[in-house]
């Protein structure tokens, strides 16, 4: 459990209706029937329950979701959202990106500018938080255990980032960072003069047409639980209280929606190219400003992870091809990094190999 959340804040001639929806979607250099093939066995297992969307060249070529009709008592859609957890992250840097295009905001602001309460605030710049160098830590983990999972004052969790303070002199190495992040969406809802989820649905989801992408506090009611396989069914459990990592981990999203934001954050129409370089990572360095790196063979993608307690995303764009992969997952028996391993090389003309559970 304190694994996923200190990373906050993943054919047949008689097909059954969801599948053949989504052959007929597919475009045949995605090879749908393999990957029908695969979610299929996943689902039959008992092997998860999530949501997968394939992008080409900025159109939808697959979609399935799967494993939903095990979940007890639960009506779902192709609408129903997933906690997509720390690709918020990529959300709030774009964000920041947009003030610092406007001017409003700069890299080399220092987090004495907006809290000068916190340890080593004014030699902590702005690049760094972005680029998790800050040495900050992660408020998530409070004396060795999860802390959020119930709801917290915003003021409990800002003592506990002072109290942490750093790990390291800003700047000299990479350590992810939860905390930074954190501090990062309060500098956002200054600047901006709104709270978070208000910011994104102005700056992001309307302007983009994102219909089911949300932060917590908008109070989208049609999002997915998280659930865990034990004694041969799934049940609910407790997740974080999301309202704890707003800005960090709180969005919750269909997998079209992510692959909707990921193809226009590199069509340019969030910030310009010139910005989205400056969010990309150096290649072989594994973070960026907001993006990382997920190499897979020999193809490159650039995107963003998130995993909590129960739910997991992922979402990916090969700038070489212009193939953009979202999956998101509320009950994970198979890892996400497995799963996806998978699933890239079925995309691009591979094959599998049963799941195996966890």
């Amino acid at each position: 459990m304190k694994k996923w959340v200190t990373l906050l804040l993943l054919c047949s001639f008689f097909l059954p209706p969801s599948v053949a929806r989504s052959a007929e979607l597919a475009s045949p250099e995605v090879h749908a029937a393999v990957l029908d093939d695969y979610l299929d066995q996943v689902e039959q297992g008992n092997g998860g329950i999530g949501s997968l969307s394939v992008f080409r060249d900025g159109r939808e070529v697959y979609h399935r979701s799967f494993g939903q009709k095990q979940l007890p008592g639960v009506t779902a859609n192709e609408d129903t959202r997933y906690q997509i957890a720390s690709v918020t992250k990529m959300v709030t840097a774009m964000l920041a990106f947009r003030l610092i295009e406007q001017g409003r905001l700069s890299l080399n602001d220092t987090l004495a500018d907006f809290h000068p309460e916190m340890p080593s605030a004014d030699q902590i710049t702005l690049r760094q938080m972005l680029a998790h160098t800050s040495g900050l830590g992660n408020f998530a983990i409070k004396d060795g255990a999860v802390w959020i999972v119930d709801p917290l004052a915003p003021s409990a969790i800002l003592a506990e980032i002072q109290r942490q303070g750093v790990a390291f002199a800003p700047g000299e190495r990479v350590a992810y960072s939860n905390s930074a992040y954190y501090l990062l969406r309060t500098i956002l809802e200054q600047t901006y003069g709104r709270e978070y989820h208000e910011i994104v649905e102005q700056e992001i989801a309307r302007p983009l047409h994102l219909e089911h992408f949300a932060s917590v506090k908008a109070n989208h009611a049609d999002t997915f639980r998280s659930y865990a396989f034990a004694n041969g069914a799934w049940g609910e459990i407790k997740d974080v209280d999301y309202t704890n990592v707003v800005g960090v981990g709180d969005i919750a999203s269909t997998t079209r929606d992510l692959n909707r934001l990921i193809v226009a954050l590199f069509n340019g129409e969030i910030v310009r190219r010139e910005t989205l370089a400056l969010m990309t990572p150096v290649p072989g360095k594994g973070w960026g400003m907001g993006l990382a790196e997920f190499p897979y063979g020999e193809r490159v993608f650039l995107g963003h992870a998130g995993d909590v307690i129960g739910a997991h995303s992922r979402v990916i764009y090969n700038p070489q091809d212009g193939t953009a992969i979202a999956y998101s997952t509320n009950g994970e028996r198979i890892p996400t990094n497995a799963f996806f391993e998978t699933i890239v090389g079925i995309v691009y003309g591979g094959g599998f190999q049963r799941p195996e559970l966890k």
